[in-house]
């Protein structure tokens, strides 16, 4: 398995790799609360987002998290997407990438840590969280 430190230098040389050869690079997200997406675009728990430079406008990959400005149905969206929750990076022309698996940090938090339930306040709805989908990876083996 991979080192959560590992991945964001990993995500950010295969972004490199994609703009080097010309290519577009898309990112799979697997959205939780932790990720800041258009809702209307999120399909199973899941959304492609474009990190192009020419789809985005002040695009930071630097840290725990890709930063960027961008435009959905016209409409400008502040898109946060902890390197957590990216479970792909890939070229749109040639499918070639990597995916990773995605482990939800919230649930292995909740696991080691004692829960409080006398401070939850019953007016907050609980947090949705969305299962995987067991569904294959959209990246394609080319040997």
């Amino acid at each position: 398995m991979l080192d959560a430190t590992q991945k964001p230098y990993i995500v950010r040389a295969l972004w490199d790799w994609c703009n080097d050869l010309g290519q577009t690079p898309h990112i799979l997200v697997q959205v939780t609360e932790h990720a800041r997406v258009p809702m209307a675009y999120v399909k199973d728990g899941r959304i492609v987002l474009d990190v192009s430079m020419e789809a985005t406008s002040d695009l930071n990959l630097a840290g725990d998290a890709i930063d960027f400005q961008a435009r959905f149905g016209g409409v400008a969206h502040h898109i946060h997407v902890p390197y957590r929750n990216i479970i792909a990076i890939f070229s749109a022309e040639s499918g070639q990438g990597m995916s990773f698996e995605f482990e939800d940090v919230t649930q292995d938090e909740a696991a080691q840590s004692p829960i409080d339930t006398q401070n939850e306040s019953e007016d907050e709805p609980p947090s949705p969280t969305t299962p995987p989908t067991g569904k294959g990876s959209p990246l394609k083996l080319v040997k």
